[in-house]
């Protein structure tokens, strides 16, 4: 598979071929799906708690006598069904975090870049760099190459001007090459690859 490579500035750069291993694959929605829960449940504090009976501070006092009151027979006032008592079987800290296999997770990675491909959302940059860090220039510079709602991938160390520039665009988002995720692919309509991160990621997957 090739593409062309493009500059910031909309001009021509020469062109890439792709490998099949990694962009050609027929993308699986049942692979996204489980790496894209993957992603969100470890990314879950599962700090929620509340307190149980054993948790209420309170006097164990029976309160009331064991017959004759004409009501039930109570121990003491911690139990749920009172005001101020315990929660039942409430959420207590956990984590959410379930597991995939190594081999499942990089192979959700190749479908989400064939799905890109596949659509023809797969852009691949020449260089993401910045003279200065301008937010409205740059944002410029994405209007006229249609990139509204994009995840821009640069090598392995950003540029910090176009990082600073890029930050406070909407449906923007730029991360380093090994940043890359399935989740955050899938979440934007346009994925833009730099040449480092594009040799990167075909180095991973040799």
């Amino acid at each position: 598979m090739e593409l062309s490579v493009i500059s910031l500035d909309g001009k021509s750069a020469g062109k890439v071929t792709l490998s099949e291993d990694v962009f050609g694959l027929e993308p699986r929605a049942d692979i996204l799906h489980r790496m894209v829960r993957y992603q969100q449940l470890k990314k879950m504090a599962g700090t929620h708690d509340v307190k149980n009976r054993a948790e209420i501070r309170g006097t164990t006092k029976k309160f009331v006598r064991q017959k004759g009151s004409g009501g039930a027979r109570h121990g003491n006032r911690k139990v749920p069904i009172f005001r101020g008592g315990g929660r039942a079987f409430g959420p207590t800290p956990r984590s959410h975090a379930i597991e995939l296999p190594k081999k499942v997770r990089a192979l959700a990675l190749k479908h989400a870049l064939s799905s890109k491909a596949k659509s023809g959302d797969l852009v691949i940059l020449d260089k993401a760099e910045a003279k200065e860090a301008k937010t409205a220039q740059l944002k410029k510079t994405f209007g006229e190459l249609g990139w509204d709602n994009a995840l821009i991938i640069g090598g392995s160390e950003l540029d910090q001007n176009f990082a600073l520039a890029a930050r406070n665009i909407g449906h923007i988002d730029v991360l380093p090459s090994q940043g890359i995720n399935v989740y955050d692919i899938l979440r934007r309509t346009k994925l833009v690859l730099t040449k480092d991160a594009l040799e990167s990621l075909e180095a991973r997957f040799s």
